[in-house]
């Protein structure tokens, strides 16, 4: 017997603005548990704003969201934040190793240290993103699509059920980011809901099988082969997509 998957994440009336002027605009949105969701769309659409406002990382002017119905406060230890290279500071002198054990101190709370079972669970996960050699190096040390490994190393350590991820396949080779999505499947596998902001429309059939299509409100959501349609992509690139198509149509539609 069929039954539906729970919602993951349930997005309601969500608006931001920065001086006044909306980024997102009255978003309304269900992610299923398990699968794994692309967000798309043009540039400046607020893709990366989405993810930061649903971890209350960017003040929100209205809305709310909840995860498995529940509000972010009673669910932190739930869900995982894999950010965009950019945004993190890799001169800062610490190992690969120690910043996958970061991924443990939400568990453990301030007052005790990482034991010998953190440092394992930091090994294991490292193993699972082909990283264990890496792990006594400075992470100022490492390549792009190393450091990307690092911080997914790290979200698996918090061993969350949802992770959030802003564009971890930018700037990495393609080997790279075969095995960053064999990490992901193997996410999806064990039951994990999985959000990642994406800028290639020519891998989204591909590689998910749910889809947000967004530009400042929500063009459409949904699963893949009902949401990422050519109607949809024009709505939400506004007439630029017909210059792509030639070139996406056999991914696309």
């Amino acid at each position: 017997m069929n039954h539906e998957p729970q919602i993951a994440i349930e997005v309601e009336d969500l608006t931001v603005a920065y001086h006044h002027n909306p980024v997102l605009w009255d978003i309304d949105l269900s992610i299923p548990e398990g699968v794994i969701s692309a967000i798309v769309g043009p540039n400046g659409a607020g893709k990366s704003t989405l993810i930061k406002a649903m971890l209350r990382l960017v003040p929100i002017s209205s809305g709310t969201v909840t995860f498995f119905g529940r509000p972010l406060d009673e669910m932190r230890r739930s869900v995982a934040y894999v950010p965009q290279r950019s945004e993190v500071d890799w001169d800062f002198p610490t190992t690969v190793h120690d910043v996958v054990m970061m991924g443990s101190y939400g568990a453990l709370g301030w007052i005790r240290k990482p034991g010998r079972r953190e440092r394992e669970k930091a090994m294991s996960a490292l193993e699972k993103v082909g990283m264990v050699e890496f792990a006594n190096r400075q992470i100022s040390e490492l390549s792009g699509g190393q450091q990307q490994r690092t911080f997914i190393a790290r979200a698996l350590v918090q061993d969350a059920n949802i992770l959030l991820m802003d564009e971890p396949f930018a700037g990495v080779d393609a080997a790279t980011e075969q095995a960053i999505l064999a990490v992901l499947r193997d996410l999806q596998q064990a039951g994990k809901t999985l959000v990642i902001v994406h800028h290639d429309l020519l891998t989204v059939k591909s590689y998910f099988d749910h889809v947000i299509l967004l530009n400042v409100h929500t063009i459409a959501d949904g699963p893949i082969e009902r949401t990422f349609t050519e109607e949809n992509l024009e709505r939400a690139y506004k007439g630029k997509f017909s210059a792509m198509k030639g070139r996406i149509d056999e991914s696309v539609v």
